[in-house]
């Protein structure tokens, strides 16, 4: 059976955050190997090591914690700080349901245009490409998908947009060929309190299946900036999420471009 993901892929992950000059890189890397060093399946090592990630900036707004469980369930992870046992699930707020699909399909496309270029000359292609592409973008079957490929395998070769890619600009990186969504601002684009508070009651729901040694038991709620399907701009109506009642002793709502992060308990 094919895997559904690399080595490699989860090694692009990594190197991606570590162009970002606030990665916790000497504790992110601990961790990771950590896992590793788990019984868990690959595909639950690559999960775990993902979310992590996603916790880099809440390790700057909590620089004490100390991660000593990584590879549980419920919760996610299991950290100290201050002396307490604190539980940690981490959950990612989706703000463009429509676009999940719509992005998957493209970081399937990116990685087999990666493919295309590594194997025809890492050294000379090694970079993170930036695309931005036209909207009426089509992949609705492999033939349309393959067309997409190529028009971006020759657009990173040829450096200028082609076909689908609408603009492009490249980054360093020292390793390997990275290809990404372009991240657009756009100013109105608004993510409802509704659907934060509608995960907060789902969590509510689980919270009595959550390990009871804990001292205290924290939800941490993301949006992945890194996503097309999670980024936002602003949370509407944000003070409604002041309103929550929960078991859960603290709620944060955090971003990971920033690193802002909202206390909503």
């Amino acid at each position: 059976m094919k895997k559904t993901f690399s080595d490699e892929d989860l090694i692009k992950n990594l190197s991606l955050y570590y162009m970002n000059r606030h990665l916790k890189k000497k504790p992110m890397e601990k961790y990771h190997r950590k896992i590793d060093e788990s019984l868990l399946h690959d595909r639950e090592k690559y999960r775990k090591k993902s979310e992590i990630l996603l916790l880099n900036s809440f390790m700057h707004h909590f620089p004490d914690v100390k991660f000593e469980d990584l590879t549980c369930e419920s919760p996610d992870f299991i950290a100290k700080l201050n002396d307490k046992k604190i539980g940690i699930e981490l959950t990612e707020v989706i703000n463009h349901l429509e676009m999940k699909k719509v992005e998957s399909t493209l970081n399937k496309m990116f990685r087999q245009a990666e493919i295309l270029l590594e194997q025809e000359d890492t050294a000379k292609y090694r970079g993170v490409y930036f695309l931005e592409f036209y909207p009426n973008i089509k992949f609705d079957n492999i033939e349309q998908q393959e067309e997409n490929i190529l028009s971006i395998y020759r657009s990173i070769k040829k450096n200028k947009p082609l076909g689908c890619v609408k603009g492009m600009r490249k980054s360093f990186h020292r390793r390997n060929v990275f290809i990404t969504h372009e991240y657009s601002m756009n100013l109105f684009d608004e993510l409802c309190s509704e659907k934060i508070l509608e995960l907060i009651d789902k969590k509510n729901e689980k919270f009595p299946y959550y390990d009871t040694s804990v001292d205290e038991c924290w939800l941490v709620i993301v949006s992945d900036m890194n996503s097309i399907a999670s980024r936002y701009t602003f949370i509407q109506d944000k003070e409604h999420l002041q309103e929550v009642k929960s078991p859960f002793h603290k709620i944060f709502h955090l971003e990971n471009l920033c690193g802002n992060i909202t206390s909503i308990k």
